[in-house]
This record gives C-alpha cells, sequence and structure tokens, in this order.
C-alpha cells in the first residue's frame, strides 16, 4: 500500500458528538417534530426527551461535533516510528470543523489517507453532513461525490477486522483488549461523552479521551498489519487546541 512508502500521509481520527442542544424542550419545533418520529422508531418504551440526550449525538440531523481527534506517524532523527495525536475541540462546531478543514488541506488532496475505527459507517459521513449543515465545502479526502471505490483513501480498522462479514459490530475496545493494546475507557466511555460536557462542562476531559482513542486506532492499525506496537515513549500528545 501506499501508505507504507510515507507514514506522514496516513491521518487517523476519532469525533465526540453530542446532541445539538442540552435538551429536548430547546430543540427547534421543525426539529422536535422529526426527533419525535425518530424517538417512536427507537425505543417505543423510553420517554422521547430522555432519548434525546441519550441517543441525539449519534445522529448528525440531531447532533453536533464537540472533539475532532487526529493523530499522524513519523519517523524521528533516528529512523524509528513515532505517533503525535492532538484535538481540536470547542462549544463553536463551525469553528471546529472549518480548524479541521485547514489542518487537512495541508495535505496533498490526492495523498492523503484517513483511517478510523468504524470510520465508514459513522466519523466520515458524520463530518461530511455537519460541514453541510454548516454551510462548508467538504475537502477532497472526505468528499465521495464521483469517485470510484478504489479512488477513496478511507481506512476503516472495524472493516479489516470483519473480513467481509458484515453480521456484527465489534467495539474498537474490545479488539484492544483481544490484541493486549492499552484502553481508553479508565476515566470515561462514549456514554458519559453527553453528561461530562454539558453537565461538568468539562470538554478538556473529553478531547483527552478523544486522544486515546485515536491512539487505541493507530496501534490496532498496526496490530492488523502485523507491525509491533509504538512504546509510550514514542507517542507524543500536543498541546489540545480549543
Amino acid at each position: 500500500m501506499e501508505w507504507t512508502k510515507d507514514f506522514s500521509n496516513l491521518l487517523f481520527l476519532d469525533i465526540e458528538t453530542v446532541s445539538c442542544c442540552e435538551s429536548y424542550d430547546l430543540l427547534e419545533e421543525r426539529l422536535k417534530v422529526q426527533w419525535e418520529k425518530k424517538a417512536f422508531r427507537l425505543n417505543f418504551d423510553t420517554p422521547k426527551e430522555a432519548l434525546f440526550l441519550e441517543k441525539a449525538g449519534i445522529y448528525a440531523e440531531f447532533g453536533k461535533i464537540i472533539v475532532i481527534g487526529i493523530g499522524l506517524f513519523y519517523k524521528n532523527e533516528i529512523g524509528n516510528l513515532n505517533f503525535r495525536v492532538k484535538s481540536f475541540s470547542g462549544i463553536n462546531e463551525k469553528e471546529l470543523l472549518e480548524a479541521f478543514i485547514g489542518l487537512v488541506h495541508k495535505f496533498p488532496s490526492d495523498k492523503l489517507y484517513l483511517c478510523a475505527h468504524n470510520g465508514k459507517e459513522f466519523d466520515f459521513p458524520y463530518l461530511c453532513r455537519r460541514m453541510l449543515v454548516n454551510g462548508l465545502k467538504i475537502p477532497n479526502a472526505l468528499n465521495l461525490r464521483g469517485k470510484k471505490p478504489w479512488e477513496v483513501k478511507h481506512f476503516d480498522t472495524l472493516e479489516y477486522w470483519k473480513f467481509g462479514d458484515r453480521k456484527n459490530y465489534t467495539s474498537l475496545e474490545l479488539l484492544a483488549a483481544l490484541f493486549d493494546i492499552p484502553g481508553s475507557k479508565d476515566e470515561m466511555d462514549g456514554s458519559m461523552v453527553s453528561e461530562v460536557f454539558y453537565k461538568e462542562k468539562n470538554i478538556e476531559k473529553i478531547a483527552a479521551y478523544c486522544c486515546r482513542d485515536v491512539v487505541v486506532t493507530a496501534q490496532l492499525f498496526l496490530k492488523l498489519h502485523q507491525m509491533p506496537l509504538l512504546q509510550i515513549e514514542n507517542i507524543e500528545f500536543s498541546d489540545v487546541r480549543k
């Protein structure tokens, strides 16, 4: 694969999302009607208000992005493989997406590969949809329009693990445990993101969690290509950008 010739053109990412507002009552009226229809299909027994805070962030129509974690391999001065990870975070989704798009544009558009766990089903389409909602142009690395399948430079560690099997979802944490990769769920997990964001107002905690997920994804990518894991001293956490 082309990425093996130049590790610097392989960008790992992970996003953290929450409901577009703190409660169902604050939702715009037209969206309330649509959420009621969605909630009816999702869970007949759970009140639509409670379901909104629990599930709305999963859907780009009712959620928003608050953190984008990114990571890159690079060779150090003695030729060893290192990994640098950082995040973009903030309450203004448009500014957050603009910062991420600016980073993507620093890479040659025809050379950049993107990788995420379940990225093809979640991260990549979610980013594109929220860019359109915010009136932003989707960068070439994410835009699938008019591209043939072999022209799409998207890697997905979940897809690698499926080997064509479409029946089951396998979590990043399960694969991390299977391959003896240090996990990212010690302090929090994905189910806690909305509460930490809206109740604790602690976006830095979410950003740190997101960055750990990026590292786990990169380590899993190496394992799936039968390459050795990175040592902790070869992983660099850059300052979180807000």
